[in-house]
């Protein structure tokens, strides 16, 4: 397979070939930044831990060069820093038994531009490939521009394949804004209580953001735990660790929808129960 940057790679942590690590994908995360994944894409990589039968893919995009950095990367360069996040993101595919974790390396201004074509034309190639039933992206609602970029990238791509080549779902996830504003009918909630060490272990890998001066690993296992115990108010805790999604699936099937109707129509329903309640008790 060729990618656009000479710099990208696919690793496949258990040595297999490309195309056949590729092709036994059922479960795939696309995300911007060395660690978003881990963030994210959790209820994907677990349902594939320990499993021959189901495999994940992931895609990092971007090549990690604007992380903040402190303590022991206080004085990396943004190429030094470049190796070390792809060093970490490959470690996350081995302790998660990722079945390839596919490298972009592209700059976020090459992902945030609409008429660069190359990362859609990457993301067609691999997903054309691999032909997985699920797919986790960003959310539309994520306040990080690269991110949001990265999740509209991902449907044009799908978009620009044929039907047979599409996921079942597609599914946009919670990094730089939490979904806990959805209304709840609209959630698709991801029970993720399991094997909460290893979630634990994916997210500590990332040492560099971590030392960076941000605390994504408790401030991810706490977000997940928030989810599960404030999700509903009349009931007893369901799940210990709970994530929450979007659902974007509306949008690769029906190629004429606007993503930005769609999540307009969310915010608006979000809009009505919460002044509804307001007014019914005033």
């Amino acid at each position: 397979m060729k990618l656009h940057n000479a710099t990208a790679e696919i690793f496949v942590p258990d040595g297999l070939p490309v195309d056949a690590a590729l092709k036994r994908t059922t479960h795939m995360g696309i995300a911007a930044h060395q660690d978003d994944l881990e963030i994210m894409t959790y209820d994907g990589i677990l349902k594939c831990f320990g499993r021959d039968d189901l495999w994940y893919c992931a895609i990092t995009c971007t090549n990690g060069s604007g992380s903040p950095r402190d303590d022991l990367y206080a004085d990396y360069t943004d190429e030094q820093m470049q190796v070390v996040r792809r060093k970490e993101q490959k470690k996350a595919a081995v302790v998660g038994e990722y079945g390839a974790q596919a490298l972009l390396d592209y700059p976020s201004s090459g992902v945030k531009d609409p008429s660069n074509p190359a990362l859609v034309e990457d993301l067609k190639a691999i997903i054309d490939v691999a032909r997985p039933q699920v797919i986790y992206t960003h959310n539309l609602a994520d306040k990080h521009d690269t991110h949001v970029g990265v999740a509209l990238r991902t449907i044009r791509a799908l978009r620009e394949l044929p039907a047979e080549a599409r996921p079942e779902v597609l599914y946009g996830c919670e990094v730089w804004r939490d979904l806990d504003w959805m209304a709840d009918a609209d959630k698709v909630g991801f029970d993720v209580s399991a094997h909460e060490n290893l979630a634990a272990a994916l997210l500590g890998v990332f040492d560099s953001q971590i030392c960076g001066g941000k605390r994504y690993d408790l401030a991810t296992m706490g977000r997940r735990r928030a989810n599960a115990t404030y999700f509903a108010s009349h009931g007893v805790d369901e799940a210990l660790s709970l994530a929450f999604g979007m659902d974007l699936t509306p949008l690769i099937r029906d190629d004429q929808m606007d993503p930005a109707a769609l999540l307009d129509e969310h915010i608006q329903r979000f809009r009505a129960e919460v002044l509804e309640r307001v007014r019914k008790f005033s």
